[in-house]
């Protein structure tokens, strides 16, 4: 348990200090350098107070952020940045409607650490947070907050509790270094992609609800997306050696073309992806449209949703994830005896497991 004790503070409130989780920082990294930098911040409880989800096509592909008055000084709140800190210019917010993300360019060196940039963004929020529910009175501020937007809304999650009263967001916040080519325009339409994203799992539910006791054979998994590819009546394992002999990468490319043939008549590969070629494959899977089953050493954290294709691949019912152990934070090595259980969880869920016998045919 935490011994860290909450203060007041004269025009922000009662807060505590920030424990910084060193797990969602880069290590090494100079966070007063110049970099872009992809933000992520929680409303405290995920209330629902930024804005509500709208759209009308079957696909969600209209979706928008209709923004509360919050909202928008939120929004405002971001763009502001550079007003207070010159050298840090924002670029992109997505305001959702109990998170935002944001995108940051640090120009030059500044004597400003980013987590005080975001410290002095947050602060203007909570001052608007206050302002908003003061002059319009408590009640009438909560009843304007939408309810469409199935989030919990009841009383103990719309006040929070003191110390945290009068907070916006949560503790903290999730940052992403942006370092390689091409790295901003990915994020810039990720983003903007969010509010579609979002429509989608409303839309279908089922497919991204994290099943939490999945139990396949003797084991007991985590689960998101389409439970119902366990019963396609071909399943085959991928398994692939970790080298890059020229004999095994012409192994990989052999074994890529017989799953994706056998995935076009409705074959399911089923791997932990632990490999490159592993990984080549399943990739090579989800670009073809075909089904693909993934066995993860990390579970779910509550509000998972997965990331990239395979968001989309679990959008059309392709894309089953299984996870056999909880959920943590920290970044771990996979190990051998892990890699080992993994593969033999594929073996167990594939009717067509990966022999010998299949290698040395496809070495021929």
């Amino acid at each position: 348990m935490s011994d860290n004790k909450p203060k007041y503070i004269d025009g922000v409130g009662w807060r505590y200090e920030t424990e910084h989780s060193m797990e969602r920082r880069m290590k090494d990294h100079d966070y007063q350098s110049r970099c872009i930098y992809m933000i992520t911040m929680n409303v405290e409880g995920r209330q629902p107070l930024l804005g509500a989800l709208k759209w009308n096509a079957a696909d969600g592909s209209d979706a928008r952020i209709e923004t509360t008055p919050l909202g928008a000084e939120v929004e405002r709140c971001w763009m502001s940045i550079s007003t207070y800190y010159p050298e840090a210019r924002p670029l992109k917010v997505q305001i959702m409607p109990d998170h935002i993300h944001g995108i940051l360019f640090v120009k030059r060196e500044t004597t400003a650490h980013l987590g005080q940039i975001v410290n002095g963004f947050k602060i203007g929020c909570n001052r608007a947070f206050r302002r908003l529910r003061e002059g319009n009175g408590a009640v009438e501020f909560l009843e304007a907050v939408p309810h469409d937007t199935k989030q919990e809304t009841g009383p103990e999650a719309k006040h929070p509790k003191h110390p945290k009263q009068g907070m916006l967001f949560e503790t903290g916040y999730q940052d992403s270094v942006l370092t390689g080519k091409g790295q901003l325009e990915n994020m810039l339409r990720y983003v903007a992609d969010n509010p579609r994203r979002l429509a989608i799992k409303r839309i279908m539910p089922d497919l991204f609800k994290v099943v939490s006791s999945l139990t396949v054979g003797d084991i007991t998994y985590a689960a998101i997306g389409n439970r119902w590819l366990l019963d396609r009546p071909v399943r085959m394992q991928a398994r692939c050696h970790n080298n890059t002999s020229p004999h095994n990468l012409q192994l990989i490319e052999r074994q890529k073309e017989y799953f994706l043939k056998r995935g076009e008549k409705g074959g399911v590969v089923v791997s932990p992806c632990i490999s490159a070629g592993e990984k080549e494959i399943a990739r090579a899977a989800l670009d073809a449209g075909q089904p693909l089953i993934v066995i993860l050493e990390n579970g779910f954290a509550p509000l998972y949703k997965p990331p990239g294709k395979y968001f989309e691949a679990c959008a059309k019912g392709l894309l089953l994830m299984l996870a056999p152990w909880p959920y943590h934070m920290d970044r771990r090595t996979i190990t051998r005896s892990q890699c080992l259980a993994l593969n033999s969880m594929a073996e167990a869920i594939s009717n067509e497991p990966w022999t010998q016998e299949l290698e040395a045919t496809l070495s021929r």
